[in-house]
């Protein structure tokens, strides 16, 4: 595989570090309190008002999950744009935007800390540290996109 640059966003999740493409984010905002909808799968935390528009906001804790810390003055969302559609993620913290090599990317197990390997492209190993870097496209299957 050649070596190849990509950016990523890194950020924190119960002190996990994942990462995100930055091609798949679109802005990072505050935290702010979510509108409950009701019947609504139990990882979506609600929506917010987004540049006039309704945007569903997915804890991503819950989704995979793990224990929820409860949100602080550190926690943010981050807006991801796919295709038609965009959605917030809640994060506890967000770190950097880091420059990565692909020689530093690795294909993951089946199932890491406990999350499916369906929403991880790969795992990133630098610093010491290693970071999961998640798919968030997969983050909604494509009939949860209709329900929310």
């Amino acid at each position: 595989m050649e070596d190849n640059e990509l950016k990523i966003l890194v950020f924190s999740i119960n002190d996990e570090y994942y990462a995100a493409d930055i091609m798949e984010v679109e802005r990072i905002l505050g935290y702010e309190e979510t509108t409950k909808l009701p019947d609504s799968p139990e990882f979506v935390d609600g929506v917010i008002n987004y540049e006039g528009k309704i945007l569903p906001v997915i804890s991503l804790s819950k989704r995979f999950n793990l224990p929820e810390r409860g949100i602080n003055s550190e926690s943010k969302i981050i807006v991801s744009k796919q295709r038609e559609s965009k959605f917030g993620v809640i994060v506890d913290v967000v770190s950097e935007v880091k420059d990565i090599n692909t020689k530093d990317m690795e294909e993951p197990p089946e199932v890491v800390g406990g999350i499916s390997k369906r929403y991880i492209k790969d795992l990133i190993k630098i610093d010491g540290k290693i970071i999961i870097f998640l798919k968030l496209a997969s983050i909604l299957t494509e009939e949860e996109k209709i329900l929310i």
